[in-house]
């Protein structure tokens, strides 16, 4: 028996600590976007990936929400002083990773198997795996033209008026076998979209061939979780990106987003009067994740929900 979920970054990382801290050992399935992923510095840089791997590992920066707890910056502090670049923070302790990871690839290895690697040795009981193994990135339009996600979301702080998303690669890529034989799969009990920025995290999963199909055709009721609670982004440029895009930054607006997807929709109380009309079944929750018992709650919700569908 398998919960699938599909994640991005800090929320849906939260939420997926809460799923693999419910669910018997070995029932948990990750399957984190790639679209974020680059090459800075000459290393091959999976950003969501390692958020979820170091959460569920619970070594994550509680107060950052990326990167380690434990981290030092020798590497940076040095690397500025000899003027290079440094608006991409790397730790010491993240940057063994990428080093790592940068030469497997390069030896032939797959995105899949270095995370199944990593997470072993990092006592991670859930499987991670990565959307696909071939290359996609998103890039972003904007007011100041085309440019790259990173550059968008870390180096001008998301401040550029964006107009558009594009997932390069996504189009001849493959989707991860194992993801897609778990949505065939029909021991799966349920599907999770984690709270993670449904233009920037999840549409890039969505983006690959078969996957939608895949989703529409899979005998496991589909659930998303809301990432906006009263108008608002717990974190990242959620709100900001739905209003630019010319929708209403809301729970129900989210919800339409997933509508063709969806059989059931978890959103924050606070957001009971923006779903009116949904076509999944709503159910309502506390969404803010602030402990670890908030994720641990609402994991419990999310897959409560789930049941009630498959009756």
């Amino acid at each position: 028996m398998t919960v699938v979920a599909l994640s991005g970054g800090v929320g849906g990382a939260k939420l997926a600590l809460g799923l693999s801290r419910v669910l018997p050992e070995g029932e948990l399935l990750v399957v984190c976007n790639t679209g974020d992923d680059f090459e800075h510095l000459g290393l091959c840089i999976s950003p969501d990936i390692d958020t979820v791997m170091y959460t569920l590992a619970g070594v994550a920066n509680p107060e950052l929400g990326w990167g380690r707890a434990d981290e030092t910056w020798s590497f940076m502090e040095t690397l500025g002083a000899i003027g290079g670049e440094t608006w991409f923070r790397l730790g010491d302790r993240d940057l063994a990773v990428h080093v790592e990871r940068t030469r497997r690839l390069r030896g032939g290895m797959t995105l899949s198997a270095i995370t199944a690697d990593l997470c072993a040795r990092l006592s991670i009981a859930a499987r991670v795996l990565p959307m696909s193994d071939d290359p996609v990135r998103t890039r972003v339009r904007t007011d100041q033209g085309w440019i790259d996600f990173q550059e968008y979301f870390v180096r001008r702080r998301c401040e550029p008026v964006v107009h558009e998303l594009a997932f390069h690669g996504a189009s001849t890529a493959r989707a991860q076998p194992d993801f897609m034989a778990a949505l065939r799969d029909p021991d799966t009990k349920a599907v999770v979209i984690c709270p993670s920025n449904p233009f920037i995290s999840i549409e890039p999963i969505l983006a690959i061939p078969g996957v939608r199909t895949a989703l529409a055709d899979c005998s496991a009721p589909v659930i998303a979780v809301s990432p906006i609670i009263g108008g608002r982004a717990i974190k990242g440029p959620t709100a900001k990106m739905m209003a630019e895009l010319g929708m209403t930054p809301s729970a129900g607006g989210v919800a339409r987003r997933y509508d063709a997807l969806i059989d059931g929709y978890v959103c924050d109380f606070a957001d009971m009067d923006q779903v009116a009309g949904v076509s999944a079944k709503v159910t309502l929750a506390q969404t803010l994740m602030s402990t670890l018992a908030d994720r641990e709650a609402l994991a419990r919700v999310v897959l409560s929900a789930a049941r009630m569908l498959r009756r």
